[in-house]
C-alpha cells in the first residue's frame, strides 16, 4: 500500500536458566526472601528453597538479568548471611510463571551451617517499646534479622519444626507475616507474639507469684531491693543482682562459692555503660555489635560499681540488652545488673527450668523462667579491646553466644576430623572440606556433669554438621579426660597433637596460613614429649610438625597440681633456683610464710624426692613473679595471679631487666631465673611494686623477642605466632608485638579464636589436617 510503513518483527528474547547452589551461613538469616525479592526485581521466574545443606534455586530470564541478579546475590546479601560459595550452572528451563519459595529439602550425607544467635535489631526493640505495637512488653519478640538461632536448633535443615519452637502453634497474624515473603519475619523460624508465643513467669520459694509484664515488674522492684534472681536467657540461665549494691554483690559471691574471680555487668544502655567505664570507639562498636559480647572495659575512677564486682581489676566486663527480656528487666530494674553464669563455680551452665530449681534456687532469692526451651547452652562471648595504633586489636578471650557456629575457613582442605580439645577452657572442632566448626565454651573437663555434657554437644554438633569424623585429634596429655574420650572412640584414626604444637597451629590456621614460623606459645600446663611440663615454648613449626627451639628456664612444680593452686609454692621453687638451700630465708624476707610442715616437705620436692616434674612454663613464671611481690599469694581462681600481675604494673614504666640467653645444640634457654632474681632484689630494695610488675613484664618481652632473633638467625624465619593464654594479657600482647615489629618481624595473632585453650581444638584439626595432607603427598 502507497505510503504504509513497513516494519520488523521484533527479535524473540532469548532466555536462560541457571542452576544455583549456595553455600555458607545462609539460612535463619532472610536469605530466601532476599533471593524472592531479588528475583522479582529482576523478572526473573523460578523457585528457591532450603536443604540440609544450602540454598538451591532455579531462575530463568534474560542473559543481562541473570547476570545481574547472581552479581546481586552475592553483593548485596543479607548482613548476617555468610556465603561461602555461590555455584551456578546452566539448566534447562521448567517452564515456570513467576517466582516461588519452596519447601526445604532434607538431603542425607550433606552439611548445613547453622547461624550464630543475633542481638534483637533495632526494629525490633522499637516495637517492644511502642504502646501502640501488638509486640509491646513482649520479652520474645524477634525477625529474620535477629533472636535465637543456634540455641534452639534441634535438626537441619533450619526449619521451625526442628526448633524448640515447635511446641508453638503461630496465631493467624504470625502465620501470615511468617508466609509473606515481603514481611521481615518470613520464615523467621522463632516469630511469636503475646497471643502464640512463650511466656514468662517469676517463682518464689517454689511459688508463681508473677506472669508475664507483672514478672518483669516483680523481679525489677526485687532486684532494685537487693535480691539475687536467677534468670533465663537465650543460651542458659544468668544470677543476676544490683552491680551498685555491696551487699547484694556480697552475698552473690558467697552462694555461688566465687571468692576473687571478676563479675560482668549487663548495662541498661551506653550512656549507663559511658558512666562506669572509659569507652573508645572500638569498645562501643563492640558493645553495640551483633553479637553483643562482653566487653572489657577500663573502669572509671568515680564509678560507683560496688569493688566486690571485680576484686584487684582496673577493667569492668560490659554487655549491653541482647534480647528484649534483658531490655525490658533494665528498663524497670537497676541500670547496672552483675549477669554472672547461672552455675556453682566450675559446675556447667544451667539451662532447664528443672536444673535451675534445684541447682540455683539455693543461690538466688528468686527465679525468672520461661517456656521458650534451650536445645543448646551457650555462654556469653568476652572479648578485651586494646588500643594500639590508629584501629587498636581485639582478643577474644572466650567464644560462644553471638559467633558459633560460624565457620572458620582453614588454609587446606581435609576429610572429616574431630579435635577434642584439651581440660581446660574446652572447646571441641569438626572440620572438613577446608572449614571448621569450633564449639562453643565449655569450660573445664573436671567435673562429670561438664563431661556429660561435653560427650552430648559433640553428638549435638556432628548431628548438626551431618559430619561422622573417622580420623580424631586429641592432645597427648594421657590423664585429660577430651583424651579419654577420643580413645574411647570405635573405628577411628586417632591423631596425637602436642599441646603447644597444637597452640602454634590454631594461630596458623586462623591466619590462613600453613607455615613455617616461630612459634611462641605461653601458657600455664602442657604435656611435653620429654615428659616435663611445658608452657613457655620457642618452636619452629608448620601445620604439620614442630621441633623445640627453645624455652624458659626449668624448674620443679612442688607437689605437682598443688603448686598450680598455691603460688607461694611456685614463688619457693624459683627461689631454690636462685638462692639453692637458702630459699627458706629469702622467701622469709619477702613474707612468705610456711609452716615448719611446708617447708619440710617443699625441701624434699625441691631437692627431686617427690613428685616435683620440672616446668618451663610461662603461667608459673608468673604466678612465682605475682607471689613473691605479695601481689596474689592464694590463687582462687585459674589465671589469677597473672592477671593480677598485669594490674599491679605501672603502664608508664619502660626499664627491664637484662637476662642471658643460654645457647645450646639445638636448644636456647631463657634465663628467666635471672629475672625473678631481679624482681626479688628490686622488691628487697624497697622499689615499688607497681614498677617492678612493669619490669617484669617488659623483661619477659626482651627475652622473647631475643629468642626470635636468634632463630632467625638460624632458619632465615621472619613470621611469628602468638598463642597461649599468657596472651591474654594486654600488657605482654602489645609490647611483644611492638618489640618484634620493630625487629622486622610480620607477627600472627588470635583474632578469631581465644589464644588460650579455647582454641587448641583447631589446632588439633589443622596439625591433623596437614598430616593427612602429607602422607597422601608422600
Amino acid at each position: 500500500m502507497e505510503g504504509s510503513e513497513t516494519r520488523e518483527a521484533a527479535a524473540p528474547e532469548i532466555l536462560a536458566c541457571k542452576r544455583v547452589v549456595v553455600t555458607g551461613v545462609v539460612q535463619g538469616v532472610g536469605f530466601r526472601p532476599f533471593v524472592y525479592r531479588l528475583a522479582k526485581r529482576h523478572g526473573l521466574s523460578g523457585w528457591v528453597c532450603n536443604t540440609s545443606s544450602c540454598v538451591e534455586m532455579e531462575v530463568a530470564g534474560t542473559p543481562a538479568s541473570l547476570q545481574a541478579f547472581l552479581d546481586e546475590l552475592q553483593t548485596d546479601a543479607p548482613a548476617l548471611a555468610r556465603l561461602e560459595s555461590v555455584v551456578a550452572q546452566p539448566a534447562a528451563a521448567a517452564g515456570r510463571e513467576g517466582f516461588v519459595i519452596l519447601s526445604s529439602r532434607n538431603r542425607s550425607a550433606s552439611r548445613a551451617t547453622i547461624p550464630a544467635d543475633v542481638s534483637t535489631c533495632d526494629q525490633c526493640f522499637a516495637e517492644v517499646t511502642d504502646p501502640g505495637d501488638r509486640r509491646y512488653g513482649y520479652p520474645f519478640t524477634n525477625c529474620t534479622n535477629c533472636g535465637p538461632r543456634f540455641t534452639i536448633v534441634r535438626q537441619v535443615p533450619y526449619d521451625r519444626p526442628l526448633t524448640t519452637m515447635a511446641a508453638f502453634e503461630m496465631c493467624p497474624r504470625c502465620q501470615a507475616e511468617y508466609e509473606d515473603p515481603e514481611d521481615r519475619r518470613f520464615h523467621a523460624e522463632p516469630t511469636a507474639c503475646p497471643v502464640c508465643g512463650p511466656r514468662v513467669w517469676l517463682e518464689e520459694e517454689g511459688r508463681v507469684t508473677a506472669t508475664d509484664a507483672g514478672a518483669l515488674e516483680a523481679a525489677a522492684r526485687l532486684l532494685r531491693a537487693g535480691k539475687i534472681a536467677a534468670v533465663k536467657g537465650l543460651g542458659g540461665f544468668h544470677l543476676a543482682a544490683d552491680a551498685r549494691n555491696e551487699a547484694a554483690v556480697a552475698t552473690l559471691r558467697n552462694r555461688k562459692g566465687r571468692v576473687a574471680k571478676p563479675f560482668a555487668i549487663m548495662v541498661r544502655d551506653l550512656a549507663e555503660a559511658g558512666k562506669l567505664c572509659r569507652l573508645g570507639d572500638l569498645e562501643r562498636s563492640l558493645l553495640l555489635s551483633r553479637e553483643r559480647p562482653i566487653v572489657l572495659a577500663r573502669r572509671r575512677d568515680e564509678s560507683d560499681i560496688s569493688p566486690q564486682v571485680a576484686p584487684g581489676n582496673r577493667y569492668l566486663g560490659l554487655l549491653l540488652p541482647y534480647t528484649p527480656l534483658h531490655h525490658l528487666l533494665l528498663a524497670q530494674g537497676p541500670p547496672a545488673l552483675v549477669m554472672t553464669s547461672g552455675n556453682l563455680s566450675e559446675e556447667p551452665l544451667a539451662f532447664t527450668n528443672d536444673e535451675a530449681r534445684v541447682k540455683l534456687r539455693p543461690l538466688a532469692d528468686f527465679l525468672l523462667l520461661n517456656d521458650r526451651d534451650i536445645q543448646v547452652p551457650c555462654d556469653d562471648s568476652v572479648v578485651r579491646p586494646v588500643a594500639r595504633g590508629g584501629s587498636g586489636l581485639v582478643i577474644p578471650i572466650r567464644r560462644a553466644r553471638g559467633f558459633v557456629p560460624n565457620p572458620l575457613p582453614l588454609p587446606l582442605d581435609s576429610e572429616a576430623i574431630l579435635g577434642v580439645g584439651a581440660e581446660q577452657k574446652n572447646t571441641f572442632c569438626l572440620a572438613q572440606g577446608g572449614v571448621a566448626f569450633l564449639s562453643q565454651h565449655l569450660g573445664d573437663l573436671d567435673t562429670v556433669e561438664t563431661f556429660d555434657y561435653y560427650r552430648l554437644a559433640i553428638a549435638h554438633f556432628q548431628g548438626l554438621c551431618r559430619l561422622d569424623p573417622a580420623v580424631v585429634a586429641h592432645d597427648l596429655h594421657p590423664h585429660y579426660l577430651s583424651t579419654r574420650y577420643a580413645l574411647e572412640q570405635p573405628g577411628v584414626r586417632l591423631v596425637g597433637v602436642q599441646h603447644h604444637h597444637a597452640h602454634i597451629a590454631a594461630c596458623l590456621a586462623e591466619n590462613r596460613r600453613t607455615g613455617p614460623c616461630i612459634g611462641l606459645a605461653l601458657d600455664g600446663t602442657g604435656y611435653g614429649p620429654d615428659h616435663t611440663v611445658w608452657g613457655g615454648e620457642v618452636l619452629v613449626a608448620d601445620l604439620k610438625g614442630f621441633t623445640r627451639a627453645g624455652h624458659l628456664a626449668c624448674v620443679p612444680l612442688p607437689g605437682g597440681e598443688a603448686a598450680v593452686r598455691d603460688p607461694r609454692r611456685m614463688a619457693a621453687a624459683f627461689l631454690h633456683g636462685v638462692y639453692g638451700d637458702n630459699f627458706a630465708d629469702a622467701a622469709g624476707r619477702l613474707g612468705l610464710d610456711f609452716t615448719p610442715l611446708e617447708l619440710s616437705i617443699l625441701r624434699r620436692q625441691l631437692a627431686g624426692e617427690m613428685n616435683s616434674p620440672l616446668t618451663s612454663s610461662a603461667g608459673r613464671l608468673f604466678d612465682a613473679v605475682a607471689g613473691a611481690l605479695n601481689v596474689c599469694r592464694r590463687r582462687t581462681y585459674e589465671g589469677q595471679p597473672a592477671a593480677e600481675l598485669e594490674m599491679a604494673a605501672d603502664e608508664s614504666e619502660e626499664a627491664f631487666y637484662p637476662a642471658p640467653i643460654q645457647v645450646e645444640p639445638d636448644n636456647l634457654i631463657l634465663d628467666t631465673l635471672t629475672v625473678f632474681r631481679r624482681v626479688v632484689e628490686d622488691c628487697w630494695q624497697g622499689v615499688e611494686t607497681p614498677k617492678i610488675a612493669a619490669r617484669f613484664h617488659n623483661s619477659l618481652v626482651h627475652l622473647l623477642a631475643a629468642a626470635c632473633e636468634l632463630v632467625r638467625e638460624q632458619t632465615g624465619l621472619e613470621t611469628v605466632a602468638l598463642s597461649g593464654g599468657v596472651f591474654q594479657n594486654a600488657l605482654m600482647l602489645t609490647r611483644l608485638l611492638d618489640r618484634l615489629e620493630t625487629l622486622g618481624f610480620e607477627v600472627l595473632t588470635h583474632r578469631l579464636t581465644p589464644p588460650n585453650d579455647g582454641s587448641i581444638s583447631l589446632g588439633q584439626v589443622a596439625a591433623a589436617a596437614a598430616r593427612l595432607r602429607g602422607e597422601k603427598e608422600g
